[in-house]
């Protein structure tokens, strides 16, 4: 599809501007309606490649388009920093909120700096030392998910990589403040859940969610990477899929060809659920709110066991 957008721009460029152009705007026509169709009926491992494209909007990258006053914290007052999981103060349209995202940088530098947006121990303490402030004072979380999972290395695991993870679920479960989840490109496993937990999970309309990549899951099943294709169908990762079944509260629509062509609408859509979701959740008394989270949590997952005959 990028290609064949390619070569009409450049065909573009080549035509003179006084040659009549009947023909140019036939194929401008036509490559539009392919790029609907290709867009609208995409299998889940394209929308996972649409996740992952370089150019995707970050974290970062809404915050600069719909938050004012961004004001960053550091430091889990434990280990260290993890520049991986960004956090801090701002405020959306007037109102004092608090951020939790991963972010996983544009260049080589950033994306070594930032871990590819793998968050370690220390990240998700960081995240919930921010997010306890929240509750302190009383402000509104967003959280915005993009991250392959949880970094997976020695080092990580010998701080408490799955501790820290399962404190954040517990704790963030009873925070008595909104929060507003959003997956903006990849949810990867207990690396994205760490900071999921929330009053209403929304995701974008070409972002993945699951327990594993497909590559990963590829590996385990098959035993060859190669068919991470057939995993992602099978792990039902799409946005449609887990609105399917409850997973997820809300599917944001993203401008035709994908949040990267233009990421100033694709904050534009996401403001817009935003705003409301935080004025529905605002009027909640708080044993309401916390008595509606954990309820939206209990009912996933269901099941039914068949009586012995």
């Amino acid at each position: 599809m990028e290609k064949l957008e390619r070569e009409l721009a450049d065909l573009q460029r080549m035509t003179r501007p006084d040659v009549p152009s009947a023909d140019l705007d036939r194929l401008r026509t036509e490559v539009g309606q392919l790029r609907r169709d290709f867009y609208e009926h995409m299998s889940a491992w394209q929308r996972t490649l649409v996740a992952r494209h370089p150019q995707r909007p970050y974290m970062m990258d809404y915050v600069r388009i719909l938050f004012e006053d961004f004001h960053e914290l550091h430091g889990d007052r434990a280990y260290g920093d993890d520049a991986a999981m960004v956090t801090g103060f701002a405020k959306y349209r007037g109102r004092p909120v608090v951020l939790v995202g991963q972010q996983k940088g544009r260049d080589t530098k950033q994306r070594v700096a930032q871990n590819f947006g793998q968050a370690k121990p220390e990240g998700y303490r960081k995240a919930l030392r921010i997010m306890q402030l929240a509750a302190k004072f009383g402000r509104p979380i967003f959280t915005f998910i993009d991250t392959p999972g949880a970094y997976p290395g020695i080092d990580a695991e010998e701080r408490g990589q799955a501790e820290a993870i399962a404190r954040n679920l517990r704790e963030m479960a009873r925070l008595p403040v909104p929060i507003i989840v959003t997956i903006t490109g990849e949810g990867g496993s207990g690396g994205a859940l760490a900071i999921a937990i929330g009053d209403q999970v929304n995701m974008l309309e070409n972002s993945v969610y699951s327990v594993i990549s497909p590559e990963g899951c590829a590996s385990i099943l098959w035993r060859d990477a190669a068919k991470a294709e057939v995993a992602a169908e099978a792990l039902k990762i799409t946005a449609r899929d887990l609105k399917g079944f409850g997973i997820i509260d809300e599917i944001i629509p993203e401008p035709e060809g994908g949040a990267h062509t233009d990421p100033e609408a694709s904050a534009a859509f996401l403001g817009s659920v935003l705003d409301d979701t935080l004025r529905d959740l605002s009027r909640l008394p708080v044993a309401e709110l916390l008595d509606r989270r954990y309820e939206k949590f209990r009912r996933m997952g269901q099941f039914f066991e068949a009586a012995r005959i």
